[in-house]
C-alpha cells in the first residue's frame, strides 16, 4: 500500500486544485510552538491542524492524554481545513511522522481513502531548496462527510476482554525503557499491558529519518502471524499511528488502533500492569 509520499512527489503536485496539503507539526510539552513554526515558515498553501486543538478531545478521566475527537467536531474541522471527500490530503511534520500519521489514520477512520503522509518531514524539505512561505491561503469551507470505519478502532473493553487471546497479538509501540517499565517521563504508572511485545515505532525509519521501505517494513514483523489481529498501541494514540501504516505497508490488513493506549489503560483500576521483557 502506498501511505508515503515523496518530497518531489508534494513538490510535482502541491498546486493541484483537489490536493489539500496539512501542516501537522506539534512539539510535546510546547503546544504552541507547532503553530508558531507554521506562521513562520510552511509549505505554500498549506493549512494547519492542531494535534490537542483540533486532532484530540480534551483530556477526561478516561481516554489517555490524546482522546480521540468527537466525530461531529472532527468533521467540522476538517470541513474548516478544506478537506472535502474527493480531497487527496498530504500531511507533514518534523517529529518523524508521527503527528502526520494521526492525522492520516483520524482521515481514514472517518472513510477517507485517498491521504498519505509526506515522507522525511518539513525540515528535508527546507534543506532540499523546496519553496516555503509565511502566507496563510484563504480556506474556502468543503464538505466532509464521514463514514465511520469502526473495525478500525478498540475500545480498553475489547483489548482487556481479548488478554491472552491466541488470535490477537498486542503491541506496544513506545521506547523500550518505557515499555519494560524501567523510565515512565509522562504517565503516572510504568509498565505495559500484559502480553504485548514491544515494536518501537522509529525503528519504521532509517537513521536519516526516511521512512523505510516496504521490504525493510516486512522484515521488522517478519515474526509476526499475519492470520492475527494486531493491536498497536502506545503512550496516547499518537505514536502507534506510523507503526499502523508501517504495518499496513508490510502487507498486514488485521491492524486496529488501541487509541487510548496507555494512558487511558491506567486510568482504570484494576487493570493489570505488566513490566521486563514478555
Amino acid at each position: 500500500m502506498n501511505n508515503i509520499v515523496s518530497l518531489k512527489w508534494v513538490l510535482a503536485r502541491m498546486y493541484e486544485p483537489d490536493i489539500v496539503i496539512v501542516d501537522c507539526r506539534f512539539l510535546m510539552g510546547k503546544p504552541d510552538a507547532g503553530r508558531e513554526l507554521y506562521e513562520a515558515s510552511h509549505i505554500p498553501g498549506a493549512v494547519y491542524l492542531d494535534l490537542e486543538k483540533d486532532l484530540s478531545a480534551p483530556v477526561d478521566e478516561h481516554g489517555g492524554r490524546h482522546p480521540l475527537p468527537d466525530i461531529f467536531e472532527l468533521t467540522v474541522a476538517f470541513s474548516r481545513a478544506g478537506i472535502g471527500n474527493e480531497s487527496r490530503v498530504v500531511a507533514y511534520d518534523d517529529q518523524g511522522g508521527a503527528m502526520a500519521s494521526r492525522l492520516w489514520w483520524l482521515l481514514k477512520y472517518l472513510g477517507h481513502e485517498q491521504v498519505y503522509v509526506m515522507d522525511e518531514g518539513f525540515t528535508a524539505w527546507t534543506n532540499a531548496g523546496f519553496p516555503v512561505s509565511a502566507e496563510q491561503k484563504v480556506i474556502v469551507p468543503a464538505k466532509f462527510l464521514a463514514t465511520v470505519q469502526h473495525n478500525m478502532l478498540v475500545e480498553m473493553d475489547e483489548v482487556k476482554e481479548r488478554l491472552g487471546d491466541e488470535r490477537v497479538t498486542l503491541i506496544d509501540s513506545r521506547e523500550a525503557p518505557r515499555y519494560r517499565g524501567e523510565v515512565e517521563p509522562l504517565d503516572k504508572v510504568a509498565g505495559h499491558i500484559p502480553g504485548a511485545i514491544n515494536r518501537f515505532w522509529k525503528d519504521g525509519l532509517t537513521e536519516s529519518g526516511a521512512w523505510k521501505n516496504e521490504a525493510a517494513q516486512v522484515e521488522r514483523f517478519a515474526d509476526l502471524d499475519r492470520d492475527r489481529e494486531l493491536i498497536v498501541y502506545c503512550g496516547s494514540g499518537v505514536t502507534a499511528t506510523p507503526n499502523v501504516i508501517a504495518l499496513q505497508e508490510a502487507g498486514f490488513s488485521k491492524v486496529r488502533l488501541y487509541a487510548g493506549s496507555w494512558s487511558d489503560w491506567i486510568s482504570y483500576e484494576g487493570n493489570a500492569v505488566a513490566t521486563g521483557e514478555e
